[in-house]
């Protein structure tokens, strides 16, 4: 192949590194030349993201922004210890994981000369500045329904840190977010939606359950350490109550079957009146369920914050994520 026809890839921005990473709720770190003396790879204030797999942009220098990677890394796992602000020491054995919670939550500096240790010749010296981002998951959600009230929370879930998967069986709830475009490749459908809200069209919604309590238990144990409140949530609101009983039914079930500390399941919310959760309640019973595990459902939905329109509902129902997700 001629190289001269190979076409470089284009460096990914920091700035446009932070959005995609902050929307989507992935954990990164920002690193900032903070001070420059004498002759460096990179100006005052250069930035680069790093997550535990990519990089964006560049600090430039070979071996410092090998260093810079790692060192980021290295905070985003816990692994550095916050006592010695000049360099990156590993944490003592024996170190709490609550201190290495709170070792990422803070901003870290690390000064670099630039001679025989970097294997640079620069023979200046660079500071930089450590800051994380998201290191304790981002709520993550599957809602069911894609009615008044789903829209209107998904309008208040388009500005927080989070994962959304919204699912409905009727092709047609979805229409007002679809891109009329040209350009769609091979009719590929896209939507105007932030691209941490992934809708899903779906005449079985109960198949999407089971992988989302899967995915939740792996994550409360990876991540024990950092863990502050409820991550993952289930929101039943369909237009069809025997869909939702369908759906809490599935739910439950999954839950039995892991066979876990309760505490530990993702939140259960359904929405509905007092009536409706009456006589789920009821009914749920008369199949054999236990009470603790019927326990685990809430319902009806949200808050009690007053008002019947369905931005009012979907205030209530963010409200409620909000303060299990931060454990208040």
């Amino acid at each position: 192949m001629n190289k001269s026809l190979i076409t470089p890839m284009p460096l990914t921005k920091w700035y446009d590194g932070l959005a995609q990473y902050q929307q989507q709720g992935i954990a990164h770190v920002l690193a900032t030349v903070v001070a420059v003396n004498g002759s460096a790879p990179r100006e005052l204030q250069s930035k680069m993201i790093v997550t535990l797999d990519a990089c964006c942009d560049t600090l430039g220098g070979g071996s410092l922004e090998h260093d810079v990677t790692i060192t980021a890394r290295q905070l985003l796992n816990g692994e550095i210890n916050a006592t010695d602000a000049r360099s990156a020491k590993p944490l003592k054995e024996g170190k709490s994981q609550k201190a290495q919670a709170v070792r990422r939550d803070a901003v870290y500096t690390k000064h670099y000369p630039l001679g025989a240790t970097l294997a640079q010749c620069c023979g200046g010296s660079v500071t930089v500045m450590f800051e994380c981002f998201n290191v304790t998951p981002p709520m993550s959600l599957l809602v069911f329904g894609a009615g008044h009230v789903a829209a209107a929370l998904m309008s208040i879930l388009a500005e927080l840190p989070c994962q959304v998967d919204w699912v409905d069986s009727r092709p047609e709830m979805f229409e007002r977010y679809l891109t009329h475009s040209v350009g769609n490749v091979d009719g590929q459908v896209t939507y105007q939606l932030p691209t941490h809200i992934r809708p899903h069209i779906d005449e079985d919604p109960v198949d999407f359950i089971q992988p989302f309590v899967a995915k939740s238990i792996k994550s409360v144990l990876e991540n024990a350490s950092t863990k502050k409140g409820t991550q993952y949530f289930i929101l039943v609101m369909t237009h069809d109550h025997s869909i939702d009983f369908d759906l809490v039914r599935a739910t439950l079930d999954a839950y039995v079957k892991t066979g876990i500390d309760s505490s530990s399941l993702p939140y259960l919310g359904c929405i509905s009146s007092a009536t409706k959760a009456k006589r789920f309640r009821d009914r749920l019973i008369q199949r054999d369920y236990s009470e603790q595990i019927v326990d685990k459902l809430t319902m009806p939905i949200g808050l009690n914050t007053g008002g019947k329109e369905p931005m009012a509902v979907a205030i209530s129902i963010a409200a409620q994520v909000m303060r299990l997700y931060n454990d208040l």
